[in-house]
C-alpha cells in the first residue's frame, strides 16, 4: 500500500460508516465527552492527562485517535470506555452517563455495550477460536445470535480456523479472533488501543481491513488509538491530541495528510 492513498471499498461508493449527515440524515453519537478532564496526583506532582476534552464519536463511523507519546490518547479511550474514572466533566455511551454508574452497573455496561481490542490478543490458550469468540457471552449467560455470529466470522475470514487454538494461529489470525470476539456481542461501540501494534505490516493491514469492513458492512462504531499514519488512513476521521487537548480533526484522511499533521505538531512542540 502506498501512503498517498486511502483504502476504498471496491465500488467506490461512500462508506456506510460515514456519518449519517453525509447521506442526508442526522448523525447520532455512540459516545460523547463533554469538558472531560483527567488529573493524576496532587500539588507539585499533579499531571493533567486530559484537559476539558469535548468530542463525539458517531455511530457507524471509524475514528482514529493520534498524537505524540503522553498526549492523552489511551487515557481518553480508557475514560470513554469506562475503564478509567474521570476527574471532572462528562463521558457518555449513548445516553448513559458513565459517572453516574456504580461499579456493578459499569461492569455490565462494559460487558454488554462496549467491545475492546488491544495490542495483546488476550486469548485463552486452552480454548479454540470459536470458544474464545463466545467466551464473554458465555460468562454473561447469553446465547449468541447465530446469524450474527456467522456474519461476523465471515467478515473477519475465520470460518476455516474456528477449531484452532491460539498457538495454531498466526498473530494476525489471533487478532482477528479478538476482533470477532469484540463484534460478537453486538456492542454499541468498539475501542481499540493500538490493535495492530504487535503485528507485521501485512497482518496489520488485514486486521484494519476487517475493522473497516465491520463499519461498512455491519454498521459497527470503532474508535482506535494508533501512532501509525497508514493505520489511521483506514478511518473516516482522525482526532489529534497534544498535551491532553484536541488540536485537530481530519476527515477522509490519507496517510500522507496524517503524517504532515503529525510533523507539524512535532515542529510546534520543538519551538514552543
Amino acid at each position: 500500500m502506498t501512503t498517498s492513498t486511502r483504502p476504498h471499498n471496491p465500488a467506490g461508493a461512500p462508506y456506510q460508516g460515514m456519518p449519517a449527515a453525509a447521506h442526508g440524515g442526522v448523525g447520532v453519537a455512540a459516545a460523547r465527552a463533554t469538558d472531560l478532564s483527567k488529573v493524576y496526583g496532587q500539588g507539585e506532582t499533579q499531571v493533567v492527562a486530559l484537559d476539558r476534552i469535548n468530542v463525539e464519536f458517531m455511530q457507524a463511523e471509524f475514528t482514529a485517535i493520534m498524537g505524540p507519546s503522553g498526549s492523552g490518547k489511551s487515557t481518553l479511550m480508557h475514560c470513554m470506555a469506562g475503564l478509567d474514572s474521570i476527574s471532572s466533566g462528562s463521558a457518555r455511551i449513548g445516553d448513559t452517563e458513565l459517572t453516574d454508574l456504580k461499579d456493578k452497573k459499569l461492569t455490565k455496561l462494559r460487558r454488554d455495550r462496549v467491545g475492546f481490542i488491544f495490542q495483546a490478543f488476550n486469548l485463552l490458550p486452552t480454548l479454540n477460536a470459536l470458544e474464545n469468540i463466545t467466551l464473554p457471552m458465555d460468562i454473561a449467560g447469553r446465547k449468541p445470535d447465530r446469524a450474527w455470529m456467522d456474519k461476523v466470522i465471515h467478515t473477519v475470514g475465520l470460518a476455516d480456523r474456528l477449531k484452532h487454538r491460539p498457538n495454531q494461529l498466526s498473530g494476525g489470525q489471533q487478532q482477528r479472533v479478538a476482533v470477532a470476539r469484540a463484534l460478537a456481542a453486538k456492542p454499541e461501540i468498539i475501542f481499540g488501543d493500538e490493535p495492530t501494534g504487535n503485528l507485521d505490516s501485512r497482518s496489520g493491514a488485514e486486521v484494519l481491513g476487517f475493522l473497516r469492513n465491520s463499519v461498512r458492512e455491519l454498521g459497527q462504531t470503532v474508535v482506535m488509538v494508533t501512532h501509525d499514519p497508514v493505520a489511521a488512513a483506514y478511518a473516516d476521521r482522525v482526532v489529534f491530541l497534544a498535551d491532553g487537548r484536541i488540536v485537530d480533526d481530519l476527515r477522509n484522511p490519507t496517510a500522507d495528510a496524517v503524517l504532515e499533521r503529525m510533523k507539524a505538531f512535532d515542529a510546534r512542540a520543538r519551538t514552543s
